[in-house]
């Protein structure tokens, strides 16, 4: 501080023929100094409130425009709300408490020293960079300690950082007791966010317990002392690292100091030894005058340059001679101070609304070999940007770096899940199928993938899905539309030849006019087929079920009542005659049949009305897929099967009354083999369904549609369109009367 008063009185630039008056003292005792506070604000040796004497700016009252200082928080705290009466402005040099930011209680604090929130965001930075997110904090009852602890608990809410233990350390701490607790906890970082007394009791506590294996993190108020990196075995405690404010050289500095050394004045005899301004300094060397903290020089330096410049402009210095003739007050120069801007020693003075410096910007110090090193640095403003070199620290783990954490990282694809109070400890549990985690986001939960995605067991992402479904391009379509094209072609070529052998016995046994229905309904059911292919539609779902089951209705109608017809021909027409007349003149067999197709119709109606069926994405069965197909109310169309099966029913027991009739007669026969290739065809279509989702269920089902087709063509109208072929003796009228009377004989007898 003297230097650079004295350099300032010498220049002839900044005030130029304008000597600067000081007074230094010591605060190093509250009860002590305080009668050196107050002469500062004393005028004619006594001090009154501001407002009683001067209700308006104009007269000196007090003998000091500024102030520099002070060293610590806590001792700012005592003297700011005296000198503030006057509105003296305050330079701090020392004091980095975020309590002095607050402008509307601490209007005339001015600070050439970073505050808190910067040292705790290099902190921060820094562990989150080596990923230590288990650290103990140890702190002291000061003003200083006090709120980079709350600063730091609020700094680390929203990451990763856990504060497993902290404690505040005085000199009746149990050493012993908070050092066991901190390795019980496994903890491998240790920040230490206190004076340099208060750090110096804890590294040598921990050098006696013989503490080791631990990351000491500094603040800047011990990151240098000298005494602690030079005390024997400090290496055994493990690695220190220190975030500090970049060290400035002052030139000349060193000549001054040797300089005074000559100059020093003894303490006169009998004088009281207080703590101020007379100082002994011939038993210190020059080196330990600036090692004992070369991280204060600069801000002091630049504090009282921060009061010559306010007053190199209040004083209209810019022309080379100052204007001495100007009344100066102490609010006039906060006032100038706030608007500092000009550069020291490359260095750029200015402060922020909140009386702070606008630069921000760390050192990262390693104590390496009795040496402190410069490791790296931590840029806060405007924006956060740091450099470590990882390789220059010299680790107690051999070059790893050591890790500090509660539980280990989960492995990828993993969530973890907290199994204590902190954050940092917890357990990993897996991601399965379906869901993912996304660290960055939440790293606690394993989120679901949307309906389009999936994803395997312990993924980190989803992906999309393959839509699925049979094209008309697909092969088993093209083979199933041929050969259901093939149906449509055969019932054709049936039909044309029953028509032209229409009064044979072979087509009127078959059903006569009948069979042109049967072969128009095994026709219109050929319709469903087409619709099982293509993307599905909600008018594809209706189709592929409407024309299959309303006709196939019609067709097992016919063959209930064709199987009735016989039965009744040759039993109940000779037992119950009423009956077989009554059949014969209401043509009974067109009124079941209607009544069966009008029954089904209704049915339909209501099965489609009540839950119609509609597009489903089937995603269960096969994660990566999502296959398109309709989802059709069992329920609903329960009512039509029923019909249906009714149906199958009644010809199953009309076929087994008819058993016994004549071979080539014998129509019921070859309706139950139909029934029974019917039957057998949806037993394996429900068992695939059961067992198999996929897009090819769709042709099956076409498949299991056009086999019910076939069944009825095949053998039902195939061997009557051999007969009328190959077999054309067997197409007559006498030989099917041969057949009758032969039949006849056997049962009368």
């Amino acid at each position: 501080m003297r230097f650079a008063v004295e350099q300032i009185n010498n220049s002839t630039q900044l005030l130029p023929g304008v000597t600067l008056g000081y007074e230094i003292f010591d605060h190093c005792s509250d009860t002590r100094s305080f009668p050196g506070i107050l002469d500062f604000i004393s005028v004619n040796e006594s001090v009154q409130p501001w407002h009683q004497h001067q209700p308006q700016f104009g007269k000196m009252t007090s003998k000091v425009i500024s102030v520099a200082g002070l060293y610590s928080s806590t001792k700012t705290h005592t003297v700011t709300p005296i000198i503030a009466m006057d509105f003296i402005p305050l330079v701090d040099y020392g004091s980095s408490s975020s309590a002095f930011s607050d402008k509307v209680k601490y209007p005339t604090i001015m600070r050439t020293v970073l505050p808190n929130q910067q040292m705790i965001e290099a902190i921060v930075t820094m562990l989150l960079h080596f990923r230590w997110h288990w650290v103990a904090l140890l702190t002291n009852n000061g003003e200083y300690s006090t709120d980079g602890a709350e600063l730091f608990a609020k700094r680390i809410k929203n990451t990763e950082i856990c504060l497993a233990y902290s404690n505040e350390v005085n000199t009746n701490t149990n050493f012993s007791q908070m050092f066991q607790q901190i390795d019980i906890q496994k903890i491998n970082a240790i920040i230490i966010f206190a004076p340099e007394r208060t750090a110096a009791m804890v590294i040598q506590a921990a050098l006696k317990l013989k503490v080791n294996k631990k990351v000491w993190i500094a603040s800047d108020t011990w990151a240098f002392n000298r005494e602690l990196l030079e005390m024997p075995n400090i290496r055994s405690i493990g690695t220190v690292i220190g975030i500090v404010e970049p060290h400035i050289e002052i030139p000349g500095f060193h000549d001054f100091l040797y300089s005074l050394q000559n100059k020093s004045g003894q303490r006169e005899e009998g004088e009281e030894r207080v703590c101020n301004q007379r100082c002994n300094c011939r038993d210190l060397t020059t080196e330990e005058i600036v090692e004992a903290d070369p991280l204060l020089s600069f801000p002091v330096y630049s504090a009282v340059y921060v009061i010559a410049h306010a007053l190199h402009n209040l004083l209209q210095c810019e022309s080379g001679q100052c204007n001495t003739s100007t009344a100066v007050y102490p609010y006039m120069v906060l006032v100038e101070m706030k608007k500092s801007h000009f550069t020291l020693l490359n260095e750029s003075i200015t402060f922020n609304e909140n009386g702070d410096p606008k630069f921000a910007f760390y050192s990262i110090v390693s104590w390496n070999n009795k040496e402190i090193e410069e490791v790296g640095f931590v840029q806060i403003h405007p924006a956060v940007d740091y450099y470590i070199n990882s390789t220059k620290i010299q680790w107690f783990t051999n070059g790893q770096v050591p890790t500090s954490l509660c539980s280990q990282d989960c492995p990828v694809g993993h969530a973890k899940q907290l199994d204590a109070v902190h954050k940092c400890c917890f357990e990993c549990v897996i991601c399965l199928n379906g869901t993912y985690i996304n660290t960055s986001v939440d790293p606690y939960t394993c989120a679901n993938c949307s309906t389009t995605e999936w994803s395997t067991t312990a993924s980190t992402s989803c992906r999309p899905r393959s839509v699925e479904f049979v094209s008309f391009e697909d092969a088993p379509a093209i083979v199933t539309l041929f050969g259901t094209v093939g149906f449509v072609g055969l019932s054709l070529l049936t039909s044309v030849l029953f028509g032209l052998n229409y009064n044979t016995p072979v087509v009127r046994s078959a059903g006569g006019p009948m069979c042109f229905l049967i072969l128009g309904c095994l026709c219109l059911c050929s319709v469903s087929v087409f619709f099982y292919f293509g993307k599905p539609q909600e008018a594809s779902c209706i189709l592929r079920l409407l024309p299959f089951v309303l006709f196939y209705t019609v067709c097992l109608a016919c063959f209930v009542v064709r199987s009735f017809q016989i039965v009744s021909i040759f039993k109940i027409g000779a037992k119950y005659p009423s009956i077989q007349r009554w059949w014969m003149k209401y043509h009974g067999q067109w009124l079941v049949i209607a009544v069966a197709f009008i029954l089904q119709v209704l049915l339909m109606l209501i099965s489609y009305a009540s839950e119609p069926p509609k597009l489903y994405n089937e995603t269960v069965w096969y994660p990566e897929q999502i296959v398109l197909a309709c989802d059709i109310n069992k329920a609903a169309v329960s009512g039509s099967l029923i019909l249906c099966a009714t149906l199958c029913l009644l010809c199953f027991v009309f076929s087994y009354m008819g058993k016994e009739l004549p071979k080539n007669y014998n129509e019921a026969k070859a309706i139950t083999f139909c029934l029974l290739l019917l039957a057998l065809t949806w037993v394996i279509f429900a068992t695939i369904f059961i067992l198999y989702r996929g897009k090819h269920l769709q042709t099956l089902n076409a498949l299991a549609i056009l086999s019910s087709l076939y069944s009825v063509l095949l053998w039902y109208f195939l061997p009557k369109c051999c007969i009328i072929l190959l077999q054309p003796e067997k197409n007559t009228q006498q030989y099917f009367q041969g057949l009758i009377q032969s039949y006849t004989k056997t049962i009368s007898q």
